[in-house]
């Protein structure tokens, strides 16, 4: 799925400079404890978390995830979305909570 769909179905704030729409994600993980991101993420994936600090962007770079998606209407300082943009992540927010942005990327298609 590509990120501008993604971002159109959960409503999505495009939050970073380096955003592409055209950009394919395989799998979405909706996580707030970065170490299970470290064991299960698999694909070219995005992140949707509630928690906002630097580690949510060094893991997400650490397993070449493409997005984040901060839910809860959640947005992240400068500082953070300066670091998403060096490591090639792209920032969005969604007033969504977690549990309806997951089902959401779920039924249209995001399964991982």
């Amino acid at each position: 799925m590509k990120l501008s769909k993604v971002a159109e179905l959960l409503d999505a704030k495009v939050l970073s400079k380096n955003f592409n729409g055209e950009t394919e994600v395989f799998a979405a993980w909706s996580c707030d404890l970065m170490s299970d991101v470290l064991a299960f993420v698999e694909d070219q994936a995005l992140l949707l978390t509630g928690l906002i600090n630097s580690q949510v962007v060094r893991t997400a770079a650490m397993m070449d995830m493409k997005a984040i998606i901060f839910v809860r209407g959640k947005k992240p300082g400068d500082d953070i979305i300066e670091l998403a943009e060096e490591c090639d992540i792209s920032i969005l927010s969604t007033e969504k909570p977690m549990y309806v942005s997951s089902g959401i990327l779920y039924s249209e298609g995001l399964h991982k």
